[in-house]
């Protein structure tokens, strides 16, 4: 049976997802977004700079002084509330960081805090395609490649805080370094900071992963294979999941894993594997607000 988190209709406060592109925030009332900000993430900004971000964007939310707050990073949070980030080249001065004090501090409350593929799991579990699901894996496809597991209604969680850092598993589509320091990742090859990456190293430079996607779309054959590369990882990663865990699905979220098309060039890896090894792969139906959604339940 699922752990019980709050109805939908419960879900009331300002929440924060801060990752490896964007920081966004947003107010709830009732379960409906009243209000929704957004700006880049630069990665060079020390922590006292990145803190003072998330307040500002609270803070032109109207915070006040009974608002619940709660907070998703990407990177790994322990159990004490520190944050580190496992791929420096996504957060280079994170390491460390007594993260929840320091929000605790700066806010002048206690702020919920936790990592944003586990608050993407939970959200999708309790009100997205993980409804009905005791047992899946969430998997975000993005900036970097990250995950959970959700097994007996709970999302699996370790002290250190990487469980569910899928995206550091070794990959046989890949022979790049990986900002983690691990050779041959999934996020070494699936990721959208590896696309713009293969892209320059392919001999076209200065893209984003949403131009390169954007290329594969109209038909440049140089994007179509990496996009490929990046779905087969992402199959490959989601069947061995299947193995590992005996779950039959799969949920993917992430601007890349949501990008057109995506998912059903994953399903088509998928099925070609013996019967026994095929999962199904579901889009996030909550989107970009999994993880908003995920943190305050």
């Amino acid at each position: 049976m699922l752990t019980s988190y709050r109805q939908k209709e419960q879900i009331t406060g300002l929440a924060v997802d801060f990752g490896g592109t964007k920081i966004a925030a947003a107010r709830y009332l009732n379960g409906e977004q009243l209000s929704y900000l957004q700006v880049p993430t630069q990665a060079q900004r020390t922590v006292s700079e990145q803190v003072a971000v998330m307040a500002e964007l609270l803070n032109q939310l109207k915070l006040s002084d009974d608002d619940r707050v709660c907070v998703a990073v990407t990177g790994r949070v322990d159990q004490q509330g520190n944050w580190y980030a496992v791929n420096k080249d996504t957060l280079s001065k994170i390491d460390c960081v007594p993260l929840k004090s320091l929000l605790n501090q700066k806010l002048q409350r206690q702020v919920h805090l936790l990592n944003d593929c586990v608050a993407g799991a939970i959200g999708e579990a309790h009100y997205g395609a993980g409804m009905g699901l005791d047992n899946f894996a969430y998997i975000s496809v993005s900036t970097g490649v990250g995950g959970v597991f959700f097994l007996r209604g709970e999302a699996l969680t370790s002290a250190n805080g990487l469980a569910g850092h899928m995206g550091f598993m070794s990959s046989r589509y890949s022979d790049q370094r990986c900002g983690s320091g691990r050779m041959a990742t999934v996020e070494s090859v699936a990721s959208g900071r590896a696309i713009a990456q293969l892209a320059t190293q392919s001999g076209f430079p200065n893209l984003t992963a949403k131009q390169v996607y954007a290329r594969h779309q109209t038909g440049d054959l140089w994007a179509t294979q990496l996009i490929n590369r990046s779905a087969q990882a992402i199959a490959d990663l989601s069947v061995n999941l299947g193995a590992a865990l005996g779950i039959e699905n799969a949920v993917i979220g992430g601007s890349i894993g949501l990008a057109p098309g995506y998912i059903e060039l994953a399903q088509q890896q998928v099925n070609l594997e013996p019967d026994l090894f095929k999962l199904t792969l579901k889009a996030a139906t909550l989107g970009q607000e999994s993880v908003l959604y995920g943190s305050l339940a």
